[in-house]
C-alpha cells in the first residue's frame, strides 16, 4: 500500500503538493469514491479517476529551456531592472526554476510543474548543473582540486564538485547544489577573477547552439530525466 500523494508524485504525474490540492478539492476519486490526503491505495488492484478540472491541469503544464542573457535578472522580482520576463514574455505566466545571478548567462528553465521545480530546488535532490567559466588569471591544477574536494565559503564547506582546467584563463565545474553566487565565492577563495560565468548543462540537459535570448521546449527524454530526479535522494 503506498499514500496517493506519494503513488502521484512517483509516477512523475504531479508533485505531492500538488496532489494534496487536489485531493482536498475533491478531484481525485479512488475506486470511484473521493479520496483523502493520507488515504492509500494499492497499485495493481485499486483505480485513481481524475475530474475534469485535474485533466486540466496536468494539460496546462508547461516547461522551457532558455538561455538568460548577461545583464537579466532571473527573478520577476527584479526592482525595476531588467528580467528574465522581459525577454522571453510569451512565458510570463511560468515561474524561473532555480536562479542564475545577473551577471552570468546560460540554460535556466522556466515550468509551472511543481514536479520539475522539486527536481532542482528541492533539498534532497540535488541534480548536477555544469558551468563553463573564464578568469583573469591563470588556472591551475592544484585550484581545481582545492574545488573539486570541497572548500570553505562564508556560510561552510562546500560540497565536492568536479572542476577540470579547460585553457590557461578557463575552467568548468559541476555542481550539486545551488547557493548563492556559489562559484564567484569558489573561485575568489582561490584567487581567482571571473570574466564570465556560462551555465552550459542542467541534469542532462544542454543546448551547445543556442545563444543568449533563444529558448526550446525539453524533449519526453529530458522531462523524463528531470521528473526520475525527484526519487534520488542525497
Amino acid at each position: 500500500m503506498i499514500r496517493i500523494e506519494k503513488y502521484l508524485s512517483e509516477n512523475g504525474i504531479m508533485s505531492r503538493r500538488e496532489a494534496k490540492k487536489m485531493l482536498l478539492e475533491g478531484n481525485i476519486l479512488l475506486n470511484n469514491t473521493r479520496a483523502q490526503p493520507g488515504d492509500k491505495l494499492n497499485p495493481k488492484k485499486d483505480t485513481l479517476q481524475y475530474t475534469d478540472k485535474v485533466q486540466e491541469f496536468l494539460e496546462k503544464k508547461e516547461t522551457v529551456l532558455v538561455h538568460k542573457p548577461r545583464g537579466v535578472v532571473s527573478s520577476k522580482d527584479s526592482d525595476g531592472e531588467k528580467n528574465i520576463f522581459d525577454v522571453f514574455p510569451q512565458y510570463a505566466h511560468l515561474n524561473t526554476v532555480g536562479r542564475l545571478d545577473k551577471e552570468s548567462d546560460g540554460l535556466i528553465l522556466l515550468s509551472n510543474d511543481g514536479m520539475v521545480t522539486k527536481a532542482i530546488t528541492g533539498r534532497d535532490h540535488l541534480i548536477e548543473k555544469e558551468y563553463y567559466v573564464t578568469v583573469r588569471e591563470k588556472v591551475t591544477n592544484d585550484m581545481m582540486r582545492k574545488m573539486s574536494e570541497g572548500i570553505k565559503i562564508e556560510d561552510g564547506w562546500t560540497l565536492p564538485a568536479v572542476a577540470k582546467k579547460r585553457g590557461p584563463h578557463a575552467f568548468s565545474i559541476v555542481l550539486k547544489e545551488g547557493r548563492k553566487h556559489q562559484i564567484r565565492r569558489m573561485a575568489n577563495a582561490v584567487k581567482l577573477t571571473i570574466n564570465s560565468l556560462t551555465r552550459v548543462r542542467i541534469d542532462t540537459i544542454t543546448a551547445p547552439k543556442m545563444l543568449p535570448g533563444n529558448f526550446r521546449t525539453l524533449t519526453h527524454k529530458e522531462m523524463t530525466s528531470l521528473k526520475a530526479a525527484t526519487q534520488k535522494k542525497v
